[in-house]
């Protein structure tokens, strides 16, 4: 692509392999809003993070995005503390998913949903455009997103307590405090949280992607790219 290897774009070697995978991340994270726009408009509840966003938007007065944003920010703060690597992806993913929704809650393309059954079926909907996006944005290399960031730096300091139970821990306080602000919780809340992981595996099966092998490179790697392209320019 662009005169650039599979590898040398995985590897994010060049300055112009770093820009072209940015823009994958961009564009699908934009899609990956929309996924999440179809789960919100299934109208049957949201998933952990959703529902925060949503109490945060309805306590404060402000969009489902801006919300977003600024809740995606203060867990990349979190990250810094807890040293953990921070990509460039990883500011595309704080700005671009939530503004997405808050796009196309304006277009205004679909209505929310008036049975459980339709509902169960945008939410599914939603989760498959969540999984398959998840591996093209994965694929960038560039940083995983900042909640999923969080996740693994909690669970390596609490070494003794299996990252699962971290992560019913922190999407449980997570769901508990958004619905305390007005946050939607429903069935859709519990599809979201046990089918995604099992919809993520399936998709990135189909694609034969193994996301263990990505090698994320981190933000200071990405600006010494460039700075080593000015130097030999």
């Amino acid at each position: 692509m662009f005169g650039l290897s599979k590898a040398a774009l995985q590897s994010n070697a060049a300055p112009r392999a770093i820009l072209l995978n940015m823009l994958l991340a961009a564009v699908s994270l934009f899609a990956n809003g929309f996924g999440i726009y179809l789960a919100i408009q299934a109208n049957i509840g949201v998933g952990p993070w959703d529902v925060l966003s949503i109490g945060v938007s309805k306590t404060l007065g402000i969009l489902y995005g801006t919300a977003s944003v600024a809740i995606s920010f203060a867990i990349l703060a979190v990250d810094v503390l807890l040293r953990e690597p921070i990509g460039l992806a990883m500011f595309i993913d704080a700005i671009v998913v939530g503004k997405t929704v808050d796009f196309f809650n304006y277009l205004d393309l679909v209505q929310p949903c008036s049975s459980l059954l339709s509902g169960v079926g945008m939410m599914l909907l939603g989760l498959v455009i969540l999984a398959y996006t998840q591996y093209f944005y994965m694929s960038a290399a560039l940083g995983c997103g900042p909640r999923d960031t969080l996740l693994v730096g909690l669970a390596k300091r609490f070494q003794r307590i299996p990252i699962g139970a971290v992560s019913i821990a922190l999407l449980s306080g997570v769901t508990l405090a958004g619905w305390l602000l007005g946050g939607p919780v429903g069935v859709g809340t519990l599809i979201f949280a046990f089918c995604m992981g099992p919809i993520m595996q399936f998709a990135f099966h189909t694609v034969r992607f193994d996301a263990t092998a990505i090698r994320h490179q981190h933000l200071l790697e990405s600006l010494r790219v460039f700075q080593n392209r000015q130097v030999t320019s």
